[in-house]
């Protein structure tokens, strides 16, 4: 059982440190994502808030409940897309079903002409 316990320490940490090598090597990892005319555009991280928020002038003929609902909607879109990016580049050494299980899906979003990235 010692040994079971063990080995399992040793994989976490072996994987831990791989990890840590390979987000240093490839750097931050962020999603971003623009409204269909560009107006509001957000950048964003895997599972963390919105780094940067840019508002055209446009975009504030939408009224202020209309720009909120669109910043909210492209934040989740950059915050998926960051998500698909981190589950990208840690497959490499992480089993991408773990990832999936931690949150991190491989999805791809359709930009605003229904194309997929």
């Amino acid at each position: 059982m010692d040994d079971d316990v063990e080995r399992a320490a040793r994989k976490v940490r072996d994987v831990e440190q791989a990890v840590s090598q390979h987000v240093e090597r490839s750097g931050p990892i962020t999603g971003r994502a623009s409204s269909p005319d560009g107006a509001v555009t957000v950048i964003a991280t895997p599972g963390g808030p919105p780094q940067r928020i840019a508002v055209s002038a446009a975009a504030l003929r939408m009224g202020p409940h209309g720009l909120a609902t669109e910043i909210m909607r492209v934040a989740e879109k950059a915050q998926r897309n960051a998500s698909s990016r981190l589950h990208q580049t840690l497959e490499r050494v992480v089993d991408p079903r773990e990832l999936t299980e931690l949150g991190f899906t491989n999805e791809r979003d359709e930009d605003e002409f229904g194309w997929r990235r």
